[in-house]
């Protein structure tokens, strides 16, 4: 049996407020997309790792850096956010 971890994400917009779930692997496929559609640095985001992937430190080290990457994206498209980021953090769903 294959066991994952699933990542929480608050997501704020004005006075919206909503929660996202993705694995890594959704994080991997955003990040893909974004890379050949916009260009951006293929290294901003954390690195897979197998190893111990479910430790309870990595866990923790690497919500934090996915947290870093999805700041860095949003601070990278101020105006706009790509529409699959968009859809990635629900915005469709939540904000009209």
């Amino acid at each position: 049996i294959s066991s994952f971890q699933v990542y929480i994400i608050q997501v704020s917009v004005g006075n919206h407020q909503w929660t996202v779930k993705h694995r890594y692997s959704d994080f991997y496929d955003l990040h893909e997309k974004l890379v050949s559609e916009k260009k951006i640095d293929k290294n901003l985001l954390p690195p897979k790792k197998i190893i111990g992937k479910n430790s309870k430190s990595l866990v923790e080290k690497r919500q934090k850096e996915l947290e870093v990457y999805l700041q860095t994206l949003l601070v990278k498209f101020p105006v706009t956010a790509p529409k699959v980021l968009s859809h990635f953090l629900h915005f469709h769903l939540y904000v009209s």
